[in-house]
């Protein structure tokens, strides 16, 4: 299968990272705190050398932890000295709600890669847009997944995320918090520049296109295997 747009595998465990390098599905990797808690990463900057090693070059987003913008700073910078290949995740707001903008005018003033993450409204993407310098490469991650979980239908704000990331040379739209196989289609669609999908989604492609006649039959059949491993029956 072929996609135009680029999927990023979005984990913390290094063998799946590499599973997915090696079948030649993804062209980068983002993390973010959550999912290294879920891996058990215990020392974050041994975590983040080894996965540099392993993805060799590609793409790869690693996460700030502080919760004050000088904190913020001070490990963004060191992050960014880790590669070439490094982006920053810095969220959109600290957890008191203040904007991060003022920070990321700041870094992005001295070249790093940035990737800002957790936007969910049209105002949180264009002040972002606004403050990233001239002539550096960043990412918008726009969590569609989250404002679907709401009830909303997110494809209007990642049009119009879409349009903003595009008056800024150098800045990438990411579609992220994928939940199932469609949102990458979805995201191909509206023209995003990247989506980022957990490895048990990513392994799902391998049911792209399938005969709906096959996966009818296959389902049928897993609904009575596990029926012979319950080892009961309905009539005595």
């Amino acid at each position: 299968m072929k996609f135009d747009i680029e999927i990023y595998s979005d984990g913390a465990v290094i063998s799946d990272m590499l599973a997915m390098k090696e079948k030649g599905l993804v062209t980068g990797f983002t993390t973010n705190p959550s999912l290294m808690k879920k891996a058990g990463i215990t020392d974050y900057i041994a975590f983040a050398r080894e996965a540099l090693d392993k993805v060799e070059g590609l793409p790869i987003s690693f996460e700030v932890f502080g919760d004050d913008f000088e904190t913020m700073e001070k490990e963004a910078l060191l992050m960014a000295e880790l590669g070439e290949n490094v982006f920053v995740k810095i969220p959109i707001t600290n957890t008191l709600g203040e904007s991060s903008v003022p920070l990321i005018k700041k870094l992005s003033a001295q070249g790093l890669k940035l990737n800002v993450t957790a936007l969910m409204t049209e105002k949180q993407v264009e002040d972002t847009v606004e403050a990233l310098a001239p002539d550096t490469e960043n990412i918008i991650s726009v969590f569609a997944g989250r404002i679907a979980d709401t009830g909303i239908n997110p494809k209007p704000l990642m049009r119009k995320a879409l349009d903003i990331c595009r008056q800024k040379e150098g800045t990438k739209l990411l579609w992220a918090s994928t939940r199932e196989v469609y949102n990458i289609i979805q995201a191909e669609e509206l023209g995003a520049d990247i989506i980022t999908v957990p490895p048990a989604i990513l392994d799902k492609l391998s049911m792209y296109h399938m005969d709906l006649e096959q996966l009818s039959l296959d389902t049928v059949r897993m609904f009575n295997k596990d029926i012979k491993t319950l080892g009961f029956t309905i009539l005595d």
